[in-house]
């Protein structure tokens, strides 16, 4: 299948292309040497410390989740709202709300927020020319875009960021992306790369499923690769802030994106073990450790001999007992794996995940897909569930992918912005 700058699909090739040149601007300089907490400053203290610079004169509006906070865990919505320099007149609710109130699946809908009694609109699962007419609607000439991502492909919150920035330009608006650290490292891409004919709301267009970017990273790529026509885009970058670095040396106060992403240690594992939403096994929701802990009724110890055998770097696997309070298996007591990363640096999510997916089926016979195939959207192909129903090891599968990922990875490095 032939691969473009606009397509990356399986097994192409990659004609060098040259690197990006964004304007010069003092808010979009390459982050400090220093990666000290006390030398990093993510895109919105910038923005703040600079003035609001870049916003005045705008009628301003933000997509923002729980997550868009201050270092001392103000929400920046109630921080631009109280702050005469920037007119602030609305906000964009994603998947699980503005304030946070929704489960997976779900949103807030139309309302004015208590606290500021600013008009919040509801962007999940709008995209295109309808999300445009409510960029319209609500009055604004610039869309901000201040969310924390986990690094992952099917993370939703990624495509709220391509869907506003597509309905931006459809609606001729300016648009700015706040930065924030991908929190387990931007070292570097791992995984499938997402085949276009399986593109969903989890996955828009042919990344890899642990990307290894930031938003503003994303947001670039996204703009020149896959949008068709440019964005009115600018992005205030972190400070301080290295390829090598896990969130907690940010100094920042981690608030859970999403209900079931509580920890940092929840985003270490998920590109990986999030792939278990496509089987009938448990991910772990309902439970205090979602995507740490996976299983069934009906699995014992042998899923963790099996998988520590493997030796995989990086990572144990301890035999688990757990009963979900909601989702699979509610109030039924599963058996299964906690997974344990004792060297974040040397693990690998997503080869984890994979290894998993194979000795699940391996030592529990009542192992089955989810019957729509969801499997095949979180992946981006139906090559994983159909190589290892075919009896395909770990290294067999994640060697199929390693052409279109080298691939992804030289278009990637057109984007990067930090070293």
């Amino acid at each position: 299948m032939p691969l473009s700058r606009r397509n990356l699909l399986a097994t192409a090739t990659l004609a060098a292309v040259p690197a990006a040149s964004p304007e010069p601007d003092p808010l979009s300089a390459p982050a400090a040497s220093s990666h000290h907490r006390e030398s990093f400053h993510t895109g919105f203290e910038r923005l703040a410390a600079d003035g609001y610079r870049l916003l005045h004169g705008r009628r301003v509006g933000i997509v923002t989740n729980p997550t868009g906070i201050t270092r001392d865990a103000r929400h920046i919505v109630d921080v631009m709202h109280e702050d005469g320099r920037v007119e602030l007149t609305a906000v964009f609710g994603p998947e699980h709300g503005f304030r946070g109130t929704a489960q997976a699946g779900g949103s807030e809908g139309r309302y004015d927020d208590p606290e500021t009694g600013l008009p919040v609109y509801d962007t999940y699962l709008k995209s295109g020319r309808p999300l445009a007419d409510i960029f319209t609607a609500s009055g604004v000439d610039t869309v901000v875009f201040d969310i924390q991502d986990v690094g992952a492909r099917f993370y939703t919150y990624i495509w709220t960021l391509y869907d506003c920035m597509e309905a931006a330009r459809l609606a001729g608006k300016r648009f700015v992306v706040l930065d924030r650290p991908n929190p387990v490292t931007g070292r570097e891409a791992r995984g499938p790369v997402l085949h276009k004919e399986f593109a969903t709301f989890v996955g828009r267009q042919p990344i890899a499923q642990a990307h290894g970017m930031t938003v503003a990273e994303l947001a670039r790529l996204f703009d020149k690769e896959f949008l068709g026509a440019s964005v009115p885009l600018e992005t205030v970058l972190m400070t301080g802030w290295r390829r090598t670095d896990f969130y907690d040396a940010s100094g920042l106060p981690w608030v859970p994106p999403s209900p079931n992403m509580p920890t940092p240690d929840t985003a270490l594992v998920y590109s990986g073990t999030c792939m278990f939403e496509g089987t009938n096994l448990s991910e772990g929701r309902g439970t205090t450790r979602p995507f740490e802990l996976l299983g069934a009724e009906g699995i014992d110890g042998r899923w963790a001999a099996a998988a520590n055998e493997l030796g995989l770097p990086g990572v144990r696997f301890r035999e688990a007992y757990f009963a979900p309070t909601f989702s699979k298996f509610e109030g039924t007591t599963a058996g299964g794996v906690q997974v344990h990363v004792t060297d974040r640096a040397a693990f690998d999510p997503v080869r984890t995940g994979i290894a998993l997916l194979v000795t699940a089926r391996k030592v529990w016979d009542g192992f089955a897909w989810r019957p729509d195939d969801w499997i095949d959207k979180l992946t981006g192909s139906d090559r994983v569930r159909t190589m290892i129903d075919a009896g395909a090891d770990t290294d067999e599968v994640v060697g199929a992918w390693q052409q279109e990922l080298a691939a992804f990875r030289r278009i990637r490095k057109e984007y990067l912005l930090y070293t």
